[in-house]
């Protein structure tokens, strides 16, 4: 487990960004497969839940989940917040309740964590290139700050993801954000005629043009098979039919500490 330096210091919070690594599942799964929409077995999986859970605390409520797909929707858990056993469709969790652990599957897409320590309101938003164009992280900001929360308390951290060296994109993609803003060549490169994406650079800015400047970026490619993570591209390119899922994690202590 991968812990942020900065969210460390915060006592009222736990979080953990996961590798692969000690779970219960084999094969192209191995091992600490958490995703729910992956072809694993059902048992499995629950088991590497529990093991995070428990990981993070034993006695809190079950990890709450999404179904997620790839937009920029979000859900905010209150206190009369109803759990159906339907998943929520959306790609991020917002919270103010304790002992409530919120998570979102990755697999080189980006896990970001919010955490505002006067607020104690936390974020969990899963950012592929198709979330962050959307404007996921603008949306949850908006309303975290709409819910009391203010930027100059909000730690931001952009947790594993697949890396710019790693990320090679066509010219259509390239297209696709420059016509949103001409700004956006920055993010890109080129070398051998190939087109490269800088996809946590990419949200690191978002992060600033929502004027939060406690950001902490994790830096380390899913995509890199030494790193220990499960990579969606790299799945695809070793020609598996499937992938597992790395999951990261955040909850709030107690509304006492």
């Amino acid at each position: 487990m991968i812990v942020s330096k900065k969210l460390l210091k915060q006592k009222k919070v736990t979080h953990g960004f996961f590798d692969m690594n000690g779970g219960k599942s084999s094969g192209i799964y191995k091992s600490l497969n958490c995703g729910p929409g992956s072809k694993d077995k059902k048992n499995n999986i629950e088991a590497n839940l529990k093991i995070v859970k428990n990981k993070i605390c034993k006695k809190s409520k079950k990890i709450f989940l999404l179904h997620q797909i790839h937009s920029n929707k979000f859900i905010f858990i209150s206190k009369n917040f109803k759990l159906n056993k339907k998943k929520i469709k959306a790609d991020a969790i917002i919270t103010d309740q304790a002992k409530h652990p919120i998570a979102v599957l990755t697999a080189d897409c980006a896990p970001i964590l919010l955490y505002d320590n006067k607020r104690n309101m936390i974020a969990a938003i899963h950012a592929g290139w198709r979330g962050a164009f959307k404007g996921i992280i603008n949306r949850v900001l908006t309303f975290m700050i709409k819910k009391g929360c203010k930027k100059n308390n909000i730690t931001a951290v952009v947790g594993p993801c697949i890396s710019q060296n790693s990320y090679n994109v066509g010219d259509d993609f390239k297209k696709k954000f420059l016509k949103k803003d001409k700004n956006n060549k920055k993010f890109f490169i080129k070398k051998k005629n190939i087109i490269y994406f800088n996809l946590p650079n990419f949200i690191k800015s978002e992060l600033k043009s929502n004027k939060i400047a406690k950001i902490d970026m994790i830096n380390i490619d899913t995509f890199n098979k030494r790193n220990n993570f499960f990579s969606a591209r790299r799945s695809l390119r070793l020609k598996h039919d499937d992938y597992g899922r790395n999951i990261s994690i955040i909850m709030i202590n107690s509304t006492f500490q």
